[in-house]
Protein backbone atom coordinates (compact mmCIF):
# COMPACT_ATOMS: atom_id res chain seq x y z
CA UNK A 1 0.00 0.00 0.00
CA UNK A 2 1.12 3.57 -0.97
CA UNK A 3 2.04 6.16 1.88
CA UNK A 4 0.70 9.78 0.69
CA UNK A 5 3.35 12.19 2.16
CA UNK A 6 2.78 15.81 1.90
CA UNK A 7 6.62 17.97 1.47
CA UNK A 8 6.11 21.74 1.87
CA UNK A 9 8.31 25.01 2.12
CA UNK A 10 6.25 26.72 4.97
CA UNK A 11 7.14 29.75 7.22
CA UNK A 12 7.13 29.34 10.99
CA UNK A 13 3.14 30.59 11.33
CA UNK A 14 2.33 28.21 8.66
CA UNK A 15 2.45 30.54 5.42
CA UNK A 16 2.75 28.59 2.29
CA UNK A 17 1.22 31.57 -0.08
CA UNK A 18 3.41 32.78 -3.29
CA UNK A 19 6.98 31.20 -1.89
CA UNK A 20 8.63 32.51 -5.59
CA UNK A 21 6.82 35.97 -5.53
CA UNK A 22 5.13 35.81 -8.64
CA UNK A 23 1.37 35.42 -7.54
CA UNK A 24 1.37 38.55 -6.32
CA UNK A 25 0.97 38.51 -2.48
CA UNK A 26 2.34 41.14 -1.14
CA UNK A 27 4.19 39.41 1.43
CA UNK A 28 5.57 36.84 -1.62
CA UNK A 29 9.44 35.98 -2.66
CA UNK A 30 9.86 34.35 1.01
CA UNK A 31 11.76 31.17 -0.76
CA UNK A 32 14.25 32.38 -1.67
CA UNK A 33 14.39 35.98 0.40
CA UNK A 34 15.21 33.85 3.55
CA UNK A 35 16.82 30.39 2.12
CA UNK A 36 20.13 32.46 3.17
CA UNK A 37 22.90 30.05 2.88
CA UNK A 38 20.81 26.38 2.85
CA UNK A 39 20.16 26.48 -0.72
CA UNK A 40 22.69 23.26 -1.33
CA UNK A 41 21.54 21.86 1.80
CA UNK A 42 17.70 22.23 0.98
CA UNK A 43 18.97 20.48 -2.89
CA UNK A 44 20.33 17.67 -1.18
CA UNK A 45 17.17 16.90 1.27
CA UNK A 46 14.97 17.72 -2.04
CA UNK A 47 16.86 15.14 -4.32
CA UNK A 48 17.05 12.52 -1.19
CA UNK A 49 13.41 12.69 -1.22
CA UNK A 50 12.46 12.70 -5.23
CA UNK A 51 14.87 9.35 -5.25
CA UNK A 52 12.65 7.77 -2.62
CA UNK A 53 9.22 8.44 -4.18
CA UNK A 54 7.62 6.16 -6.36
CA UNK A 55 4.81 9.00 -7.91
CA UNK A 56 3.80 12.57 -7.34
CA UNK A 57 -0.03 13.41 -6.56
CA UNK A 58 -0.78 17.71 -6.91
CA UNK A 59 -3.32 19.46 -8.27
CA UNK A 60 -4.38 21.30 -11.38
CA UNK A 61 -2.55 24.99 -10.71
CA UNK A 62 0.51 22.78 -9.19
CA UNK A 63 0.78 20.30 -12.47
CA UNK A 64 0.57 24.27 -15.19
CA UNK A 65 3.06 25.41 -12.26
CA UNK A 66 5.83 22.81 -12.25
CA UNK A 67 5.17 21.91 -16.19
CA UNK A 68 5.41 25.64 -17.55
CA UNK A 69 9.29 25.66 -15.15
CA UNK A 70 10.14 22.17 -15.39
CA UNK A 71 11.85 22.48 -18.88
CA UNK A 72 13.36 25.41 -18.09
CA UNK A 73 15.65 24.10 -15.22
CA UNK A 74 18.18 21.66 -14.57
CA UNK A 75 19.86 19.04 -12.14
CA UNK A 76 19.30 16.06 -10.97
CA UNK A 77 16.09 17.13 -8.56
CA UNK A 78 14.00 18.27 -11.53
CA UNK A 79 15.60 15.45 -14.09
CA UNK A 80 14.04 12.98 -11.16
CA UNK A 81 10.63 14.88 -10.90
CA UNK A 82 10.25 14.59 -14.38
CA UNK A 83 10.84 10.66 -14.81
CA UNK A 84 8.29 10.18 -11.54
CA UNK A 85 4.88 9.20 -12.82
CA UNK A 86 2.53 12.34 -11.53
CA UNK A 87 -1.19 12.08 -10.38
CA UNK A 88 -2.55 15.35 -11.04
CA UNK A 89 -6.80 15.63 -9.12
CA UNK A 90 -8.56 17.80 -11.73
CA UNK A 91 -11.89 17.91 -12.35
CA UNK A 92 -11.42 20.63 -15.36
CA UNK A 93 -7.89 19.56 -16.41
CA UNK A 94 -8.11 17.43 -19.60
CA UNK A 95 -4.08 17.50 -20.29
CA UNK A 96 -1.78 17.66 -18.06
CA UNK A 97 1.19 20.19 -18.62
CA UNK A 98 4.32 18.19 -16.58
CA UNK A 99 6.11 15.00 -17.91
CA UNK A 100 4.46 11.48 -17.44
CA UNK A 101 1.48 13.41 -16.17
CA UNK A 102 -2.02 11.50 -15.66
CA UNK A 103 -5.43 13.19 -14.95
CA UNK A 104 -7.82 11.44 -12.03
CA UNK A 105 -10.72 13.38 -12.69
CA UNK A 106 -12.97 11.83 -10.32
CA UNK A 107 -13.55 12.31 -7.00
CA UNK A 108 -10.66 13.11 -5.22
CA UNK A 109 -10.74 11.17 -2.27
CA UNK A 110 -11.90 8.07 -4.18
CA UNK A 111 -8.84 8.90 -6.96
CA UNK A 112 -6.48 9.17 -3.72
CA UNK A 113 -7.87 6.17 -2.15
CA UNK A 114 -7.20 4.08 -5.27
CA UNK A 115 -3.96 5.30 -6.06
CA UNK A 116 -2.70 4.40 -2.65
CA UNK A 117 -3.75 1.03 -3.19
CA UNK A 118 -1.92 0.75 -6.76
CA UNK A 119 1.18 2.39 -6.08
CA UNK A 120 3.61 0.64 -3.33
CA UNK A 121 5.77 3.50 -1.30
CA UNK A 122 5.87 6.97 -1.23
CA UNK A 123 3.24 9.03 -3.32
CA UNK A 124 4.91 12.78 -2.78
CA UNK A 125 2.37 15.66 -2.90
CA UNK A 126 4.20 19.21 -3.45
CA UNK A 127 2.33 22.46 -3.27
CA UNK A 128 -1.33 21.97 -3.83
CA UNK A 129 -2.75 23.75 -0.53
CA UNK A 130 -6.22 22.36 -1.35
CA UNK A 131 -5.92 19.42 -2.04
CA UNK A 132 -3.31 18.51 1.07
CA UNK A 133 -6.42 20.28 2.48
CA UNK A 134 -8.60 17.65 1.44
CA UNK A 135 -6.68 14.47 1.77
CA UNK A 136 -6.03 15.91 5.92
CA UNK A 137 -9.39 16.14 6.48
CA UNK A 138 -9.79 12.55 4.69
CA UNK A 139 -6.90 10.86 6.87
CA UNK A 140 -5.19 10.21 3.73
CA UNK A 141 -2.21 11.74 4.46
CA UNK A 142 0.00 9.37 6.26
CA UNK A 143 3.31 11.84 6.62
CA UNK A 144 4.49 15.46 6.87
CA UNK A 145 7.90 16.40 5.79
CA UNK A 146 8.13 20.55 6.77
CA UNK A 147 10.38 22.76 5.52
CA UNK A 148 10.53 25.57 7.87
CA UNK A 149 11.68 29.04 6.95
CA UNK A 150 12.62 31.41 9.38
CA UNK A 151 9.89 34.06 8.67
CA UNK A 152 6.62 35.18 10.72
CA UNK A 153 5.00 36.33 8.03
CA UNK A 154 1.86 37.50 9.70
CA UNK A 155 -0.62 37.09 6.85
CA UNK A 156 -1.47 34.65 3.58
CA UNK A 157 -2.67 31.23 3.41
CA UNK A 158 -1.53 28.78 5.47
CA UNK A 159 -1.16 25.40 4.58
CA UNK A 160 -3.84 23.85 6.79
CA UNK A 161 -7.47 25.43 7.18
CA UNK A 162 -10.51 24.39 9.38
CA UNK A 163 -11.03 21.11 9.73
CA UNK A 164 -13.95 18.84 11.38
CA UNK A 165 -11.92 17.66 13.87
CA UNK A 166 -8.39 17.07 15.26
CA UNK A 167 -5.97 15.75 13.56
CA UNK A 168 -3.17 14.33 15.79
CA UNK A 169 0.34 14.16 14.77
CA UNK A 170 3.56 12.43 16.14
CA UNK A 171 7.02 14.32 15.40
CA UNK A 172 9.16 11.47 14.16
CA UNK A 173 12.43 13.42 12.92
CA UNK A 174 13.99 16.64 13.25
CA UNK A 175 16.81 18.18 10.70
CA UNK A 176 18.46 21.42 10.40
CA UNK A 177 18.95 21.90 6.79
CA UNK A 178 22.00 24.27 6.39
CA UNK A 179 22.15 26.88 8.66
CA UNK A 180 19.00 28.44 8.58
CA UNK A 181 16.15 25.96 7.64
CA UNK A 182 14.69 23.03 9.90
CA UNK A 183 13.19 19.89 8.61
CA UNK A 184 10.17 18.39 11.09
CA UNK A 185 8.85 15.11 9.74
CA UNK A 186 5.48 14.29 11.50
CA UNK A 187 3.55 10.69 10.79
CA UNK A 188 -0.51 10.26 11.30
CA UNK A 189 -0.89 9.67 14.84
CA UNK A 190 -3.45 6.68 14.91
CA UNK A 191 -4.57 6.98 18.91
CA UNK A 192 -4.57 10.60 20.25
Amino acid sequence: MGKIVVSQNVTLDGVVEDPSGEGGFRHGGWFQQFMGQDWEAWEELELAEAEGAEALLMGRRSDEYFGARSPLMNGEWVDRLNRLPKYVVSATLQEPKWTNATVMSGEAVSEVSKLKRQIPGEIVVYASRPLVRTLMEHDLVDELRLTVFPVVLGAGERLFGETSDKRPLRLIRTKIVGNGLAHLTYERAREA
